[in-house]
C-alpha cells in the first residue's frame, strides 16, 4: 500500500469514529483524563501539520496560527497551550471548522507523499500514523465514558458484535463494539507453566515500533505459571460478593484510600438495578454478561482481586514471554511492573523526544491491546502505561502464580 493510501485510511478511522456523535457529543469534558472528541480530530491534524508540513513541505500555509496554543498536548518544546483540563471550555473553534481543518491538512500531505521521503521524515511520517491510532482508541474510550456518564445512558450504537477470537485472529473491530464472547472461551483457567531460564525482552524485529519498546535485553525468569484466561466478570463478581470492596486486607493502602475517597463498590460503569448488575456499554446499558472478560478496572482493584484470589499479577517481562502461549488483544492487561525505561534508553532530541520518555515515574505497565485497539497496532513488546488509579480504558486482568 502506498503511504499515501495508508495515511488516508488511517485518517479516515478516525472520522468514522465520530459518525454516531451528535454535535454536542464532540464538546463535552466531563473529567480531566476525557478529552472532548473534537479535540482529538484537531490534535491528531496538528501533530501531521507541525512535525511533517510545517518544517519539511516548501512553502506550506499553516491554517490557523492559533491552532498550535489550541492542539499542543503536551510537548513543552512547541510552546504554550490550553490547559488539558480546559479542553472541553473550547466551543470555537467548531466541529465543522475542525473537519474542514482535517480535509486542508489531508489535501496538503498528500500532496507532500507524491514526493520520495528521506528516512527520517518518513520515520516520523510513521509516528503520526501510530500515535493517530493511539488516539482513536483514546476516542473510543471517551466517548464511551461521555455517554455512559450521562444520566440517559445514551448508546454510540445499537448493535452488538459477536466475537471470539483474540489476538491471533486479528480481531479488533474498531468502533463495532462491545463485543461478544462464547462460553466454551472462557471457561478455562488453565494456567500455563513457564520453565526458569534467561529470556529476551524487547522490539527486535524492523517495522515500526516506540522508543519505549527499544533496548532488547535479557532477564532471568525463575518458574512461573500464568493463566491462559482474562478474569471474568462472573469470578470477578465472587470478588465483589464476598465483600471484597469492604475488606481493607486485600488492598495497598493507596489503593483502599483512593476506594474510600471515591466510594468504588465496582468496576467502572457497573450499576446495580433492581438487585442485578448493569453495566454500560457502547450499545446502552446491559445487564453485565458474566462469562465476558472483566473490563474498565484500575490497577488497585486488580491488585485486590489477586490478593483475594491467593494469586499475583504478572510482571511486563512474564506477560512478553509467555504471551505466545495464550490469546490476547481483548483488554489490556495491567502487570506488576513500573513504567521504567529499559537499559540504554535514549529521548530524542527536541520534541519527539517527549514522546514517552518523560511519563516514567509513577505509573503501571499494562500488555497486550484491547477491543478498542485499531488493526494493525499492536505487538507483543508494546507497553501501554497508566496511573494506577485509571480505569476508563478497557482495562482487564490475567493471574499469575
Amino acid at each position: 500500500m502506498k503511504l499515501s493510501e495508508q495515511y488516508l485510511q488511517i485518517r479516515k478511522h478516525s472520522e468514522q469514529i465520530c459518525e454516531p456523535l451528535e454535535t454536542e457529543d464532540y464538546v463535552v469534558q466531563p473529567i480531566v483524563d476525557v478529552s472532548p472528541p473534537k479535540w482529538h480530530l484537531g490534535h491528531t491534524t496538528w501533530f501531521f501539520e507541525t512535525f511533517i508540513l510545517q518544517p519539511y513541505s516548501a512553502g506550506y500555509q499553516v491554517y490557523d496560527t492559533a491552532y498550535n496554543y489550541v492542539f499542543n498536548s503536551y510537548y513543552e518544546t512547541i510552546g504554550n497551550r490550553v490547559i488539558r483540563t480546559d479542553r472541553g471550555n473550547l466551543s470555537r473553534p467548531g466541529v465543522q471548522e475542525i473537519y474542514q481543518y482535517r480535509a486542508y491538512v489531508d489535501a496538503e500531505m498528500i500532496l507532500f507523499l507524491e514526493n520520495p521521503l528521506p528516512a527520517k521524515v518518513e520515520e516520523l511520517l510513521f509516528l503520526g500514523f501510530n500515535h493517530e491510532q493511539q488516539h482513536q482508541e483514546l476516542l473510543l474510550t471517551d466517548i464511551k465514558y461521555i455517554l455512559g456518564h450521562n444520566p440517559l445512558f445514551p448508546a454510540y450504537r445499537k448493535e452488538r458484535v459477536a466475537h471470539a477470537g483474540g489476538h491471533e485472529q486479528s480481531d479488533h473491530q474498531g468502533p463495532a463494539l462491545e463485543l461478544e464472547y462464547s462460553q466454551d472461551q472462557l471457561e478455562s483457567s488453565a494456567m500455563r507453566k513457564i520453565e526458569a531460564g534467561l529470556y529476551e525482552i524487547g522490539y527486535a524485529g524492523k517495522d515500526f515500533c516506540f522508543d519505549n519498546e527499544l533496548g532488547r535485553h535479557q532477564v532471568y525468569l525463575p518458574e512461573f505459571s500464568i493463566s491462559s484466561n482474562l478474569v471474568s466478570n462472573a469470578e470477578y463478581l465472587e470478588f465483589i460478593n464476598s465483600g471484597g470492596y469492604q475488606n481493607f486486607n486485600w488492598w495497598h493502602s493507596e489503593g483502599w484510600d483512593w476506594l474510600k475517597n471515591n466510594h468504588i463498590v465496582a468496576p467502572m460503569y457497573w450499576h446495580l438495578v433492581e438487585d442485578v448488575w448493569h453495566t454500560y456499554t457502547l450499545a446502552g446499558l446491559q445487564p453485565v454478561a458474566l462469562h465476558e472478560p472483566l473490563t474498565h478496572i484500575s490497577y488497585y482493584e486488580a491488585y485486590a482481586y489477586a490478593s483475594w484470589a491467593k494469586l499475583r499479577l504478572p510482571t511486563e517481562f512474564e506477560w512478553e514471554v509467555a504471551a505466545d502461549s495464550f490469546k490476547w488483544g481483548q483488554r489490556w492487561e495491567w502487570t506488576e511492573s513500573a513504567y521504567l525505561p529499559y537499559p540504554g534508553f535514549s529521548k530524542a532530541p527536541g520534541a519527539i523526544g517527549e514522546y514517552n520518555g518523560k511519563f516514567m515515574v509513577n505509573q503501571k505497565v499494562l500488555r497486550g491491546a484491547s477491543i478498542a485497539t485499531p488493526e494493525g497496532h499492536s505487538r507483543s513488546t508494546y507497553r501501554n502505561f497508566f496511573h494506577p488509579h485509571l480505569r476508563w480504558q478497557f482495562t482487564g486482568l490475567r493471574l499469575a502464580k
